[in-house]
C-alpha cells in the first residue's frame, strides 16, 4: 500500500516490488509513446497500458494516464500552438466534459476484472474503429462534430484509448497533420483535468498514482518537442502498422488476464 510519510511520498513503499529495471522501462516506453503520440497523435493511451498493467493491475492504469496525460498534452500543445483551432476546441470540450464526468466516475465503479476488459476491449477496438472511420471518408461539420464530442466524453472519461475517436471526428471536419494533433492535445487538458478531478474526489488517486503519474509526464515532456521533428521524416504506414498490432495484442492478453486472473 503507498503511502505518504510527513507530507511527502515515501518511495521505497510507493514502488514496492517493483525493480529499478521495471521502472526505466516505463519511463522508456513513457517517452516512446509521447514521440509515437506527437507524431500520430494517438499511440500513448494505447501503449502505456501495456507495461502498466503486469506492474500495478488494471485499476490504477487510467488515473495515472489522467495525470500524466496533463503534462503530455500541455507540452504538445505549446510545441504545436501555431496550428490550434481554438472553435474545434471549444465544441469539444463543451460537448465532451459533461458526458466525460459520467465515464470517469463509471470507471471508479470498476473491479480489477472490470478495468481489465473494459481497457482491453477498448485497446482491441481502438484499430478496426479507426480504420473504418478512413474507409468511409467520415466528413462532418461542426454539428457532427458536437455530436460525435458527446459520445467521446463518456468514452474518454472512462477508457484508455479513447483518443483514436476524437482524432478521427476532427479529421472529418477537414483538419489535418499538426493542426489535428495541436487542436486534441488543447482539448485533452480539459478532458484530463475533468477525469483527474473525478478520480480525485472518488478516491482512486492515490501515493502510487502520484509517483506513476508524475514519472511518466517527466519522462515524456521532452517527448512533444522530439516528435515535432519526426512529423514528415517518419513513415506514417509503418509506424501506424506496428502501433495496430502492439495495440490490438496487449489488449486481447488484457482480456485473457481477466478470465484468468
Amino acid at each position: 500500500m503507498a503511502v505518504l510519510s510527513a507530507g511527502v511520498l515515501n518511495l521505497p513503499h510507493v514502488f514496492e516490488n517493483i525493480s529499478i529495471l521495471q521502472l526505466l522501462l516505463v519511463a522508456g516506453v513513457a517517452l516512446f509513446a509521447s514521440i509515437v503520440g506527437g507524431v500520430a497523435g494517438y499511440g500513448s493511451g494505447a501503449l502505456l497500458p501495456l507495461v502498466l498493467v503486469p506492474l500495478i493491475g488494471a485499476e490504477p492504469v487510467v488515473p495515472i494516464l489522467s495525470l500524466s496525460a496533463l503534462t503530455t498534452n500541455i507540452s504538445r500543445s505549446i510545441a504545436f500552438r501555431k496550428y490550434i483551432q481554438p472553435r474545434r476546441v471549444v465544441i469539444v470540450v463543451v460537448m465532451a466534459v459533461p458526458t466525460c464526468l459520467i465515464g470517469a466516475y463509471v470507471y471508479t465503479q470498476l473491479t480489477s476484472f472490470g478495468a481489465l476488459i473494459v481497457i482491453g476491449s477498448m485497446l482491441c477496438l481502438t484499430v478496426p474503429l479507426r480504420r473504418y472511420m478512413k474507409h468511409i471518408d467520415l466528413s462532418l461539420g461542426d454539428r457532427g462534430l458536437a455530436v460525435g464530442a458527446f459520445g467521446y466524453g463518456f468514452l474518454g472519461g472512462g477508457t484508455t484509448g479513447a483518443g483514436v475517436i476524437i482524432l478521427s471526428l476532427l479529421m472529418a471536419t477537414g483538419l489535418e497533420g499538426a493542426a489535428v494533433i495541436a487542436t486534441d492535445a488543447t482539448l485533452s487538458i480539459a478532458i484530463g483535468v475533468t477525469k483527474v478531478s473525478v478520480f480525485g474526489v472518488r478516491g482512486a488517486i492515490n501515493a502510487q498514482v502520484l509517483a506513476f503519474g508524475v514519472l511518466i509526464a517527466s519522462t515524456a515532456l521532452p517527448g512533444a518537442f522530439l516528435a515535432r521533428k519526426f512529423v514528415e521524416a517518419l513513415p506514417m504506414h509503418v509506424h501506424t502498422t506496428i502501433l495496430d498490432v502492439m495495440v490490438v495484442i496487449g489488449g486481447l492478453t488484457m482480456i485473457v488476464s481477466a478470465f484468468t486472473m
